[in-house]
């Protein structure tokens, strides 16, 4: 048995976490289900044997990950034992992480447990996938559910690289004028403060005021850059609490244009993973559960959760999400169609497709204001700071 961290809450809403011994974290989960708790997650505690810890620092590469599922769907459909199938896969495994998991996972599975437990005893294999597996082995077809994780993982995999490129030209040119305006101050600024006082002249206002900042730039810029870093070390230690990850989620949702692009895009995410488990073979709540752990934003990981507790009594998907107030109406109408027709997996892609298309046409409209605008305020800056530079100057000259 191994030690599994269980973070749970039970009917009054009060959160508990502790350590729990268990065969796997499928079993630990539905112990505590059968409780009555409200389960958020349950994570493997410790230690691999071969020593390499899987903190939250160390993520698995999804590139490797999808090609190693594809390369081993193809094995188990040529007819190939699954224990066959790891040994020629690992042998040929490049990622150091990925090829670790695998060993062990071959181990566990020689040993007798099932594919699906082996894997979800590594903190660094996603939820999905191993709940996947183990839809796929209830029902004996493997192959079929591990396809659609395949596909899953590809639409995935090709809509985050859709809003990557999207922020990479507003990234890049936020970061050159961050460091044009550091250079002004630090640099050009002070510069011209010797210049000035050699010449014993009389400076207008606002030139005072800018030699003023660029002198107190220069010499406070280690202790900015310091205070910086320590800020930002006090921030990524506070964004993991309950309540720090919660009111950094609840600003960000409340932005009038990046909270509509995120919860959107957080919609559609719950959506494809809901159609794929779903269409795997598992049940609803499970279902919901397992999509729901995946989701970045707290607000909608509770809401679905909740959510979850009414379908279990027996309300509808549509009329539980409808409650928590955080899907989109249009959303929620269009689950509500699914479920009357029988086609909810169906109806959940159909979401999906729809919101991740609507996430990239308003991401491609907010950077076309956004790029612009960036532009008009380095040019306003800049200008500014060279004007009140310069304007002594061009004074001496007329007199």
């Amino acid at each position: 048995m191994a030690d599994f961290v269980v973070k749970v809450a039970d009917e009054r809403g009060h959160m508990l976490q502790q350590v729990e011994q268990g065969y796997s974290v499928a079993e630990v989960r539905d112990r505590f289900v059968s409780q009555g708790y409200l389960v958020y997650w349950v994570k493997p505690q410790g230690m691999l044997s071969s020593g390499l810890s899987f903190g939250r620092r160390r993520k698995l590469k999804q590139s490797s990950f999808l090609v190693f599922n594809q390369q081993f769907l193809t094995l188990l459909k040529a007819g190939l034992p699954i224990l066959n199938s790891l040994d020629l896969l690992i042998k040929r495994q490049r990622d150091a992480n990925l090829k670790v998991i695998l060993e062990n996972v071959r181990e566990r599975v020689k040993g007798g447990e099932l594919l699906s437990d082996a894997f979800a005893t590594h903190s660094m294999v996603p939820k999905i996938y191993t709940t996947t597996l183990m839809a796929g082995e209830k029902s004996g077809n493997i192959d079929e559910v591990l396809t659609r994780y395949i596909n899953f993982q590809r639409l995935a995999m090709t809509f985050r690289k859709k809003l990557f490129v999207s922020l990479i030209y507003p990234t890049l040119l936020v970061s050159v004028v961050t460091i044009m305006v550091m250079f002004l101050f630090t640099y050009v600024v002070p510069k011209f403060a010797e210049l000035f006082n050699s010449l014993d002249a009389k400076l207008p206002a606002i030139t005072m005021f800018m030699l003023a900042l660029g002198q107190g730039a220069q010499k406070y810029f280690p202790f900015v850059i310091g205070g910086l870093v320590l800020g930002g070390i006090l921030f990524w230690q506070w964004r993991k609490t309950d309540s720090g990850a919660d009111q950094i989620d609840r600003v960000i949702l409340s932005l009038p244009m990046l909270g509509d692009i995120r919860l959107k895009h957080q919609v559609a995410t719950f959506s494809r993973m809901l159609a794929t488990l779903l269409q795997g073979g598992l049940p609803l709540v499970p279902s919901m559960e397992t999509a729901g752990e995946s989701m970045s934003s707290r607000r909608i990981l509770k809401g679905v959760m909740r959510a979850s507790v009414r379908v279990r009594k027996g309300q509808g998907l549509a009329g539980s999400l409808e409650e928590q107030n955080i899907f989109p109406d249009l959303a929620v109408e269009m689950l509500e169609v699914g479920e009357s027709t029988g086609a909810l997996p169906a109806m959940l892609n159909s979401v999906a497709e729809f919101y991740e298309e609507d996430v990239q046409t308003a991401l491609n409209a907010s950077m076309a204001l956004i790029e612009p605008l960036i532009l008009m305020i380095m040019a306003v800056f800049v200008g500014g700071v060279l004007i009140s530079l310069y304007l002594p100057i061009f004074t001496l000259g007329v007199h």
